[in-house]
């Protein structure tokens, strides 16, 4: 899948974050940082964690942003959170948070920033922030947000989902995503932001539940 990303505009992202991470004192130059990242986001292997995927997640931690304690943390969490992706491997998220760990201390960051930016990409694993993380809840909500889009674009979005685990047979396909589904929808809240409730709960809802019967047929 092709992604109609504005690279340039991603850099820039990257900076400030990275920017507001270091505080006054600054740091190396960033656009190398950024450009091994938005290389690994563009992976082959990569049908919906993509360059667009990362763009949206990013919009949508500005939407969250008043909610975070530490909203340039969270968009560096953002930049790393599946910036080791292989479908068929397990731990993933693992080794993006190992990555993220080696990169932005080689980057400067400070030693608490850095702990805290793995930390939230870790907790990407199970998306389930405590009651007190405002910045887990922001990241979670963000990589969630695609759950309430409108049908076309989460149609794309299952479509590409499948895409990535075409080596998986459809049967095995078929059950495996139901049960995230099911596990999905067992929550008492999907989302964790004010924002999230109001605005992307009842419509994730709808979907997950309209591709949980479609798996059924």
């Amino acid at each position: 899948m092709a992604d109609h990303v504005d690279t340039e505009a991603l850099r820039i992202r990257w900076a400030r974050a990275l920017e507001g991470a270091h505080g006054p004192a600054g740091g190396p130059d960033p656009v190398p940082y950024a450009d091994r990242l938005i290389a690994r986001w563009r992976e082959p292997q990569r049908r919906y964690h993509t360059l667009t995927h990362l763009d949206a997640v990013l919009d949508h931690v500005d939407v969250l942003e008043e909610y975070a304690a530490a909203p340039d943390t969270v968009r560096l969490a953002a930049w790393f959170h599946d910036a080791v992706y292989l479908p068929e491997r397990s731990e993933n998220e693992e080794r993006s948070a190992r990555l993220a760990e080696r990169a932005l201390t080689e980057a400067g960051v400070p030693a608490g920033t850095t702990a805290e930016v793995a930390r939230l990409v870790r907790l990407t694993t199970s998306h389930d922030p405590a009651a007190d993380d405002r910045d887990g809840q922001v990241l979670c909500d963000a990589d969630l947000a695609v759950l309430a889009a409108p049908p076309s674009a989460y149609a794309a979005y299952t479509a590409a989902v499948r895409e990535e685990y075409h080596f998986v047979p459809a049967d095995a396909f078929r059950e495996g995503r139901a049960a995230i589904l099911r596990r999905l929808l067992g929550r008492p809240l999907l989302f964790r932001t004010p924002y999230g409730q109001r605005h992307w709960e009842a419509t994730a809802r709808y979907n997950l539940a309209s591709e949980l019967e479609m798996l059924s047929l």
